[in-house]
């Protein structure tokens, strides 16, 4: 079956079409969701009937491009390098190896698409921005490996437009009890990503009230921004169905935390299979890969925030003591740095990078992760001294604050040069444009706050 997909970027085990329609067909699918993710990170798609799956896989589905400087007020932005006088179309054609049978939906299968624009590559896809940085690692002989820990929060709909935490008692953190999943949510949940053969670890009530965690085993990195980017869509779908709302939102309420997604990276040597950041010859087990790894993620933090940190909302949540990066370093087993060294050694051997926000890309912060770290590998960079204190109050340290808003981390992210040609121009141009619009409505905008500060005085 002859398509424009580039055959190199198949799965050499993918399944054959033949071999999808049959396990399909089989199933009783009578519908098919064929998704792609756009640059804000929202799962984006059409809903096909089974009898369209040839067309799909033979030329592809259309959208138009215009979708890819939508904000989330549905303003288009100008972007550079997308048609935007005629609004034309890309094309989204499906990955044989992401075929899922959603268990919640009846007779619905999930599957996830590459983008392709005028029959190429489409450089403003998140999607393609990782897989280039997978194939710039394995060029120097190495797989990426990832694994992602996601917050989010769940409320219930009250009937009356408010909502409220889906747990809404304090000191539930880490218990295990029926209380804490009264609707069964996440043994629904759980059991549905399991079905799906997602490589999930466990769940655990976090601090906030109705704040919960997932984690993931580590996996090659394209299945991990993948199976990270499907689960806000599947947790979205399922809240829905039990009239609940879940949110990856930097910080969702004035009186509870922020949701952060930290992601773990290691490197697999393609010769050997061992992990490439494990050393026990050197100081601390760590290889000197990792630290070159490690020194250009901390070399390029300012930049990063842009990626890891992509709403005006997330800022909220860089705040001392709250164990979310507000100075950049790094520590072993140190909370309170932006790359956390764990303790655990051989396969276990990693780096935790920990400004990411559940509002997060997935692929948008792994790839750009690993362009930071290609930096330190490829310039053979050395990371500063490692931080054994408390990072938030040490003030004998020489400290550099985290950007401290959209806007600045935005500059940031167009002045390093390094960052902006891993990314190329297009993507970044699309992300700053759709961004720089975001930052200009939040300014013009009146807030509750405002009034509640100054209208009594002023």
């Amino acid at each position: 079956m002859a398509t424009i997909m580039d055959k190199e970027m198949i799965a050499v085990d993918a399944p054959s079409f033949e071999e999808i329609k049959e396990r399909l067909l089989a199933a009783g699918v009578e519908t098919v969701r064929l998704e792609y993710i756009d640059i804000l990170g929202v799962n984006r798609g059409k809903i096909l009937p089974i009898e369209m799956l040839e067309d799909m896989f033979e030329d592809g589905i259309a959208f138009c491009a215009a979708i890819m400087a939508i904000g989330y007020d549905n303003d288009v932005s100008d972007v550079e390098g997308l048609s935007s006088y005629n609004y034309d179309d890309f094309k989204v054609m499906p990955d044989p190896t992401k075929v899922f049978l959603l268990p919640y939906q009846e007779k619905t299968a999930l599957i996830l698409g590459d983008i392709y624009y005028h029959g190429e590559k489409m450089k403003q896809s998140p999607r393609w921005f990782l897989k280039n940085m997978i194939e710039e690692y394995r060029k120097l002989g190495y797989d990426p490996i990832a694994a992602s820990e996601m917050e989010f929060f769940l409320f219930n709909k009250d009937g009356q437009g408010e909502m409220k935490p889906y747990t809404n008692e304090t000191g539930n953190c880490y218990t295990s009890n029926v209380r804490i999943d009264p609707k069964d949510f996440f043994k629904e949940l759980t059991k549905t990503l399991k079905g799906l053969d997602f490589n999930v670890l466990y769940m655990n009530h976090e601090f906030y009230s109705g704040q919960y965690e997932y984690n993931w085993k580590h996996a090659p990195a394209l299945r991990a921004a993948d199976e990270t980017a499907i689960f806000k869509g599947i947790c979205k779908d399922l809240a829905e169905q039990k009239d609940m709302v879940a949110t990856f939102m930097g910080r969702p309420k004035n009186d509870n935390g922020g949701s952060g997604c930290h992601f773990h990276f290691s490197l697999n040597d393609l010769a050997t299979g061992k992990n490439a950041f494990d050393d026990p010859t050197q100081p601390q087990g760590m290889s000197k890969v990792m630290r070159h790894f490690v020194a250009g993620v901390l070399k390029h933090a300012p930049a990063l925030v842009a990626f890891l940190a992509p709403t005006i909302n997330c800022y909220k949540r860089f705040l001392p003591d709250s164990f979310a990066p507000y100075y950049i370093g790094w520590g072993y087993d140190n909370r309170t740095t932006f790359v956390r060294i764990p303790g655990e050694r051989g396969r276990a051997t990693r780096a935790e990078i920990r400004a990411g926000s559940a509002a997060s890309n997935p692929y948008l912060a792994l790839a750009s992760i690993l362009a930071a770290g290609l930096d330190g590998i490829k310039n053979e960079l050395e990371p500063p001294a490692i931080v054994t204190t408390d990072l938030y109050n040490d003030a004998s340290l020489e400290r550099k604050v985290v950007p401290k808003s959209l806007f600045r981390a935005l500059r940031e992210l167009e002045a390093d040069e390094w960052m902006c040609q891993m990314a190329g121009k297009d993507l970044i141009n699309n992300f700053v444009a759709v961004k720089n619009h975001e930052v200009d409505a939040f300014i013009n905008y009146v807030t509750d706050w405002e009034w509640d500060f100054y209208s009594y005085h002023v």
